[in-house]
């Protein structure tokens, strides 16, 4: 139970970074903190955290103990509740990692959190492919193919990608007829952050590795930027359906070339096997397959 209880501390001061911070929250001084941080490095013979008078950080050794451990305490959650008659209603920290995917998202977990309000969400967005299990994830939201064989998965629906411009954009500079004109147009290209390519537009007749005739008025990181980019006026943008779907009703958006543009994306939720899911992680999924 020492052990347990040093895992537990660990995993506080990790998250808030802050000896103090955990001792507020577990009920002891930071001293405590402190000695039972200095117990668990002596018994496993590693440095588990660089401090300095300003910041308290994980090492390469504490970051990686720190995913393992909180999948600890979370299968010890996971079977306190699988044993507890009285958790009817679904509680506790769900740590999601999802894509950095714009309003649609973020619409739809202020939903969650108000449908659940013990329910305590910390989210991680971001176009990197993290680890679910190794970083001790509850869950993750990813888009396209489903590589690790580990994780459980619901797909949650498709998502076709439109070209768009503003009404205004197309006013001064025409409606390409084509995707061959496209080369004529200011485009506004998305580069992702996990290889630091530019992605490709979905376009017929184009090799899969080759060549784009396509002038890069913009290049950003981030879906959102590219949408007020195209609503400025700015250029044409290739985005998926739902991050445009709101501007396109509005009228301030149009989509063009719609027959000749060709992707679709999947939305699938990912989570750890396990013979018994919690609560908290089986509201999450339901919801979010009910609303997406």
């Amino acid at each position: 139970m020492d052990n347990l209880s040093g895992i537990s501390v660990f995993v506080q001061v990790a998250e808030t970074r802050s000896f103090v911070a955990a001792g507020r929250q577990l009920g002891v001084s930071s001293s405590a903190i402190g000695k039972s941080i200095a117990r668990l490095e002596q018994r496993l013979g590693v440095r588990l955290f660089h401090r300095s008078t300003r910041s308290i950080n994980l090492t390469a050794e504490g970051t990686l103990f720190l995913g393992r451990c909180q999948r600890v305490l979370n299968e010890l959650e996971a079977a306190e509740l699988e044993l507890s008659s009285t958790s009817s209603e679904p509680r506790g920290k769900l740590r999601v990692s999802l894509p950095l995917a714009g309003q649609f998202l973020f619409s739809l977990l202020s939903g969650f959190a108000k449908r659940y309000p013990d329910i305590h969400l910390e989210l991680d967005f971001t176009d990197r492919l993290v680890d679910v299990v190794e970083e001790g994830f509850d869950a993750v939201v990813r888009t396209g193919a489903l590589n690790d064989s580990r994780l459980v998965a619901r797909r949650l629906g498709a998502f076709r990608f439109l070209l768009v411009g503003a009404p205004s954009y197309f006013e001064a500079h025409g409606q390409p007829a084509s995707a061959a004109e496209l080369g004529e147009h200011d485009c506004l290209l998305y580069r992702v952050p996990s290889t630091g390519k530019l992605e490709r537009w979905p376009l017929p007749g184009a090799a899969s590795n080759g060549p784009q005739n396509l002038h890069a008025a913009m290049v950003c990181n981030n879906i959102d930027m590219l949408l007020n980019a195209a609503l400025a006026g700015r250029g044409i943008a290739c985005l998926p359906e739902f991050a445009v779907k709101a501007a396109l009703e509005a009228g301030e958006l149009q989509a063009v070339l719609t027959e000749e543009v060709t992707r679709t994306i999947h939305f699938s939720v990912l989570w750890p096997p396990s013979r018994f899911i919690v609560p908290k992680l089986r509201c999450f999924v339901d919801f979010i397959s009910l609303h997406m």
